[in-house]
């Protein structure tokens, strides 16, 4: 069979094989594949406080909260994206490490924070806050948000994956909900 011009059919078969070939890697390309663990245990109860964009900071309070996380990234050979069973100790440790503490942002220029071997003070302006070291966690952050403890969490958990996990992650989403239906999201490439 001869098509129009000097082409053959094996010409035109050539080329709709390659058309479907082209075709099937990019279905194969836009296949995503995520997990997303969101366990009653992935939680911590902290104390905190706001400087709020006008410079007033509010009281020391407490709340309840829950991590959730999803990644996306390659299947591997077993058709996972990340083994459950190896990624929920990580985000675990990282939630128990800031349990039952004072969150203090270290990172804020409303605040300074001075510590001793025993005591962590914190000054604001003319106000004083003196806490035991032990009951304090130092953060590198500039507040003790929802999204910006979400962006901490989520470093933390990047840095446990890269070391210790062999995954494939290209995306990675943390929530930190402080009360039901609130709650502030990090999301960044792994």
């Amino acid at each position: 069979m001869r098509l129009r011009g000097s082409h053959s059919f094996s010409d035109f078969l050539v080329f709709v094989l390659k058309e479907i070939k082209l075709l099937s890697n990019l279905w194969l390309m836009s296949r995503r594949f995520s997990i997303e663990v969101a366990k009653d245990y992935f939680n911590f109860a902290s104390a905190h406080f706001l400087i709020f964009a006008n410079g007033r900071r509010e009281p020391l309070h407490g709340h309840n909260y829950q991590v959730s996380v999803a990644m996306e990234g390659e299947l591997d050979r077993a058709g996972v994206v990340l083994d459950f069973i190896t990624f929920k100790p990580l985000v675990k440790q990282i939630c128990d490490a800031l349990d039952h503490r004072t969150l203090i942002q270290t990172s804020s220029s409303a605040i300074q924070v001075r510590q001793n071997a025993r005591e962590v003070e914190i000054v604001y302006k003319k106000q004083k806050l003196l806490l035991p070291r032990g009951d304090v966690i130092l953060l590198p952050i500039a507040n003790t948000s929802t999204e910006l403890l979400a962006e901490y969490i989520a470093r933390q958990i990047k840095r446990k994956v890269q070391r210790s996990v062999p995954a494939k992650i290209r995306y990675m989403e943390v929530a930190v909900e402080e009360a039901r239906g609130q709650r502030g999201i990090f999301r960044d490439d792994f």
